[in-house]
C-alpha cells in the first residue's frame, strides 16, 4: 500500500505521526495528561501507536482492534515491588482506560525474558535502546512528551508504518513471535503487507 507519507522525509513523516495519534483520544489523553512519577523517562508506544496509523490510513474506527496501550519507561530500581508501584500510580491516573494499559520497566526486561520467550538477553542500555529491539520496524515508534513538547523514537524511521509493511526487526527478532503477530494483525487490517527476510 503506497500514500503521499512514505516519501516524505522523516521530520514531515513525525509531524503526521503526531497529528494521527492525537485523533485517538485515549492516546490523546495519555499523552497530553500522564504524570509520570519520579520523572522517569518514559514513552507511548508499539502497537496502540501504529495500529491508529492504520485506522486513519484506511479509514477505519481510529480506535480499532486496539486492544492495549503499551507504555514503557526507565527505572534504575529494578525490583518488581517498584513497577508494581509505578504501574499502580499510573493506572490510578487513568481509571477508564486501567485495564488497557500494560506499563513495562524496560530496565528490568532482563529478569523475565527467557521465561517468556526462551531466549536470554542481556540488559537494555536504555530505554531508546529497548525500543529498537522489539520484534517489527514498525513497533520500534515510541511518542513522548517532555516540558510541553512532543517528541518521537523511531530508529528504523516511519516508511514501513505509513507503507502499512510488517517486517521483522532483525537481528533481534524471534521468528515465532513475528508470525504470532503477523497472524493475529492481518486478521484484523488486511491491506498490510509482510515481508519475511529472516
Amino acid at each position: 500500500m503506497k500514500n503521499q507519507h512514505t516519501h516524505q522525509t522523516l521530520q514531515k513523516q513525525q509531524e503526521q505521526l503526531l497529528k494521527i495519534t492525537l485523533k485517538n483520544p485515549n492516546l490523546r489523553k495519555i499523552l497530553n495528561n500522564l504524570k509520570f512519577p519520579h520523572n522517569h523517562p518514559w514513552y507511548i508506544a508499539a502497537g496502540c501507536v501504529n495500529q491508529t496509523v492504520w485506522n486513519h490510513l484506511t479509514n477505519r474506527k481510529i480506535t480499532h482492534g486496539i486492544g492495549d496501550y503499551d507504555i514503557v519507561y526507565w527505572d534504575d530500581d529494578i525490583s518488581k515491588e517498584a513497577e508494581l508501584r509505578i504501574q499502580r500510580e499510573i493506572k490510578d491516573q487513568f481509571p477508564d482506560l486501567a485495564e488497557n494499559l500494560d506499563i513495562v520497566n524496560e530496565a528490568r526486561v532482563h529478569l523475565w525474558f527467557e521465561e517468556d520467550f526462551g531466549q536470554k538477553i542481556e540488559q537494555y542500555k536504555s530505554l531508546e535502546h529497548a525500543i529498537s529491539t522489539w520484534p517489527t520496524t514498525i513497533t520500534c515508534i515510541g511518542i513522548t512528551k517532555r516540558n510541553g513538547e512532543f517528541s518521537v523514537v523511531a530508529p528504523y524511521g516511519l516508511s514501513d508504518l505509513f507503507g502499512m509493511i510488517l517486517r521483522p526487526n532483525l537481528p533481534h527478532v524471534i521468528p515465532e513471535i513475528f508470525e504470532k503477530k503477523v497472524e493475529k494483525w492481518t486478521a484484523k487490517w488486511l491491506e498490510l503487507r509482510v515481508i519475511r527476510n529472516f
